[in-house]
C-alpha cells in the first residue's frame, strides 16, 4: 500500500470516528482490508491541469443559484473544497487547518486569491452553508473576505460531476450515517483548471503560498515570490514544495556576480571620475 493510500485510510476511517486504531502504517493497513465494500474505493485519483466543469449549478450561502464558473474570473487563483457543513469530525479538522494556515499567509481572500466549500450532501441547507461561513470568516479575521470565500450547496448530479472532475471519491455509510471522505484542498488557476492537490488536514502557509503562486502562474506576489517559487518544486510523493538546490545555487551564484558587479562598477565610476579630476596643483 501505497504513502497516500495509508494517509487516504487514516482519513477515511477519522471520519467514522475509529482513528484511535491508527497509531501506524500496519494498524492503517489491516484497517484498509476490513473497510465495507462501499468504501474501498474512497480516495483521490489526481486529475493535474482537468478542466472544472464551468456549467455546474449550485446556491450558496445566501440561497442563490450560481454558476461554478461564476468564481473563475481569470484574474485570480482560487482553493476548492469538498465538505459537508455537518461532519462530526473530518471537515472541521480540515477547514480549521486551512483557516489557520491561511492566517499566516499575508495575502487576503479576495484581494490575491478566492476559495469555494461545497457541500457534498445534497441534503444540507443555505441556511446551513450559511451558519459556517460566518463560524471561519470569524475565525479568519480580515475584511474584504466575506465577498470571496463562499459556501455553497447543490444537487446530487452537479456534485458528482464536480467531484468526478477532480477525481474525488466520497461514499455514504449508511450504518454510520456519514460521509466518508478524504481530506484535500485543490488549488485552481484563474481559468478554472486544477494546479495542486494538497492533502491533509493542516496546511503550512508555505505550502499554500507557494501553490497558489504556482496557480497564478506568477501573477500574484513579487519579483520576490517568483524567485522563492523557482526555487521550490512539488515533491509527488510528500505532497509537499521542497527545496531544489541546483536551483537555489544558481539563484545565490546570480545575486553574487549581481553584488561582485556592482561593487566592480562603483570602483571603475569612482576610479574614472579620479582621474577626469587630474592631479593637484602644486603651489
Amino acid at each position: 500500500m501505497s504513502a497516500l493510500r495509508i494517509r487516504l485510510v487514516r482519513i477515511t476511517l477519522l471520519t467514522l470516528g475509529v482513528s484511535a486504531v491508527l497509531a501506524t502504517p500496519v494498524a492503517a493497513q489491516t484497517a484498509a482490508d476490513q473497510l465495507p465494500s462501499q468504501l474501498e474505493q474512497v480516495g483521490v485519483d489526481e486529475h493535474p491541469n482537468a478542466t472544472l466543469p464551468r456549467d455546474l449549478t449550485f446556491v450558496d450561502e445566501t440561497g442563490r443559484t450560481v454558476r461554478l464558473g461564476d468564481y473563475f474570473d481569470g484574474s485570480r487563483p482560487l482553493i476548492l473544497t469538498l465538505n459537508y457543513y455537518e461532519c462530526p469530525m473530518l471537515c472541521g479538522l480540515q477547514l480549521n487547518g486551512l483557516a489557520e494556515g491561511l492566517k499566516q499567509v499575508d495575502w487576503t481572500i479576495g484581494d490575491e486569491f478566492d476559495v469555494v466549500t461545497v457541500s457534498i450532501n445534497p441534503l444540507e441547507t443555505p441556511a446551513l452553508a450559511r451558519q459556517k461561513r460566518q463560524n471561519y470568516l470569524s475565525y479568519y479575521g480580515r475584511s474584504g473576505a466575506g465577498s470571496a470565500w463562499h459556501f455553497l450547496t447543490g444537487r446530487e448530479g452537479d456534485i458528482r460531476r464536480l467531484a468526478d472532475a477532480v477525481g474525488f471519491h466520497y461514499a455514504y455509510d449508511a450504518k454510520q450515517k456519514q460521509y466518508a471522505h478524504p481530506a484535500v484542498l485543490f488549488v485552481c488557476t484563474p481559468d478554472g483548471r486544477v494546479a495542486r492537490y494538497l492533502y491533509g488536514i493542516e496546511y503550512p502557509a508555505k505550502n499554500l503560498r507557494l501553490a497558489l503562486l504556482e496557480a497564478s502562474e506568477g501573477k500574484i506576489g513579487g519579483a520576490i515570490d517568483r524567485i522563492v517559487l523557482y526555487c521550490y518544486h512539488y515533491d509527488p510523493a510528500s505532497h509537499r514544495y521542497a527545496p531544489v538546490a541546483m536551483n537555489i545555487m544558481r539563484v545565490g551564484g546570480g545575486a553574487t556576480v549581481l553584488l561582485l558587479g556592482t561593487a566592480l562598477g562603483l570602483f571603475w565610476v569612482r576610479d574614472s571620475r579620479r582621474k577626469r579630476g587630474g592631479a593637484p596643483i602644486k603651489r
